[in-house]
């Protein structure tokens, strides 16, 4: 069955492979299947601002996200995640969600599976 929205988690990639032991206590390491890592940091110049918009694009496409199709943001708390809305937003994507429970919700619960790579 084909997913309908991407996720990307806006996390540090050794955080999202797992390498990375989480620091909240009883969280575990990795990350949702099938989610795609874009690091928030990616996103911004020297100045912490956007990118332009055509290196926004460049990140997206190289990751394989596809911007006609919904996205659902993520990260460790639902924080760096808007981010990732905001560089959307600037590309004129408005089918996204951010879920503000992210890893430190998805991460606690032993009946939601997990992905390391």
């Amino acid at each position: 069955m084909e997913t309908k929205a991407q996720i990307i988690d806006a996390r540090h990639p050794k955080r999202f492979s797992g390498e990375a032991p989480e620091q909240r206590v009883n969280l575990r390491s990795g990350h949702i299947p099938n989610s795609v890592n874009i690091f928030y940091k990616l996103l911004l110049n020297e100045q912490k601002c956007l990118k332009t918009k055509l290196e926004l694009l460049s990140i997206f496409l190289e990751a394989g996200i596809d911007l006609d199709k919904p996205i659902i943001t993520s990260c460790g708390s639902g924080v760096t995640a808007s981010i990732i809305i905001l560089a959307l937003k600037q590309l004129d994507h408005n089918q996204t969600a951010l879920y503000d429970g992210s890893w430190s919700e998805w991460g606690l619960r032993d009946d939601l599976p997990i992905a390391t790579n």
